[in-house]
């Protein structure tokens, strides 16, 4: 037993008694501008990565710059998963969410599974000067808005009160007008709390992938080229697979990823996101979405193009969590992302 103790994929439960207030999902639709969900904005690095890098897929542009101290890390991400979350949970109970954000830090670390020793309190101030020093130009839009010039993941952070000993106490932090027109826009989904238990930053990428494009489906495939492309390694392709393969391996022994079981499928050199059934409600119990215009039909097949629109549609009512205020808009969203994601190869 001890052997297999020591080789278990995840991170201890360090704060088993917390609960962690994730956002539910507000939009069912899926939508391009989940920037930070979708595309490979920051780095799968545990050291310093200060080589610049730019991502061309399907239209969508974007150019990462590091600052000295290097991109923002895969891990840095759970101080942005925090404040969306945070905000999200606010405009639920009907407050008007604000772009400068106050919180405790002990609050974020015991949240986000992290320590809550000096060397955690000196780890999330760095997470937070690579998040602001990163500057990120691209023609994503969220919230239906695009953003041409440069801008931080977060704008500014500054420690408002510290102790004694010099542990943060009290934080601010302003996020960009990107991340904060996603948030008023809704275009968030909720995340498993195990995900902060994830050791692996590629762990983390591909469960975040896999939510964003398998979500409630039974399964997603992606090519191993692709995945590479949308996950920002570095690797080469060879070692690329050989690092997904190990991961796949210890979910077929552990079953430790949350929500989708990943598996490899060598004889198409694909991965395999398959639904474990846990996200959102019961998978058997249909949403209440209204019948569509008439009229959105003839757009949907302009989105996705020699594809059966009636059977997409099946898919998205399946997939879907909630009723989306717009469900017209939402399902021709859904359209595009099919014919895209099914041009990828």
């Amino acid at each position: 037993m001890s052997s297999a103790t020591t080789a278990y994929p995840l991170l201890p439960d360090r704060h088993p008694q917390g609960d962690f207030f994730v956002c539910d999902i507000l939009d069912a639709a899926p939508k391009g501008d989940m920037g930070s969900m979708e595309h490979p904005i920051f780095s799968l690095s545990t050291k310093p990565d200060t080589r610049p890098r730019r991502y061309e897929h399907n239209g969508v542009t974007i150019d990462i710059k590091p600052s000295v101290d290097g991109l923002a890390t895969v891990h840095d991400r759970d101080v942005l998963i925090y404040c969306i979350s945070s905000l999200i949970k606010g405009m639920n109970e009907g407050k008007e969410p604000q772009q400068v954000i106050r919180f405790q830090a002990a609050d974020l670390l015991k949240a986000t599974n992290r320590m809550t020793t000096g060397r955690g309190y000196n780890l999330l101030k760095a997470a937070m000067e690579r998040l602001a020093g990163t500057r990120i130009s691209t023609n994503i839009t969220t919230g239906g808005k695009e953003i041409f010039e440069t801008f931080g993941l977060i704008e500014r952070a500054r420690i408002v009160r510290e102790t004694r000993d010099g542990r943060m106490q009290e934080v601010e932090v302003k996020l960009s007008d990107w991340v904060f027109n996603a948030i008023r826009a809704q275009e968030v989904l909720t995340l498993s709390r195990e995900y902060f238990r994830l050791r692996k930053p590629l762990e983390r990428r591909i469960y975040e992938l896999a939510r964003k494009h398998c979500g409630r489906q039974k399964e997603w495939r992606v090519s191993m080229e692709v995945l590479q492309k949308k996950c920002g390694s570095g690797s080469t392709l060879r070692e690329f697979r050989r690092l997904v393969a190990t991961i796949a391996k210890e979910d077929a022994e552990y079953n430790h990823m949350p929500d989708y079981q990943i598996r490899i499928d060598d004889a198409k050199d694909q991965l395999i996101a398959r639904s474990r059934g846990t996200v959102g409600a019961d998978p058997s119990e249909a949403v209440d979405i209204p019948p569509l215009d008439p009229d959105v039909y003839d757009m949907a097949r302009a989105a996705a193009p020699g594809w059966d629109v009636h059977a997409i549609e099946a898919d998205w009512r399946a997939w879907a969590s909630t009723t989306p205020r717009n469900p017209e808009m939402a399902f021709l969203g859904f359209c595009k992302k099919w014919a895209q994601q099914r041009g990828e190869g």
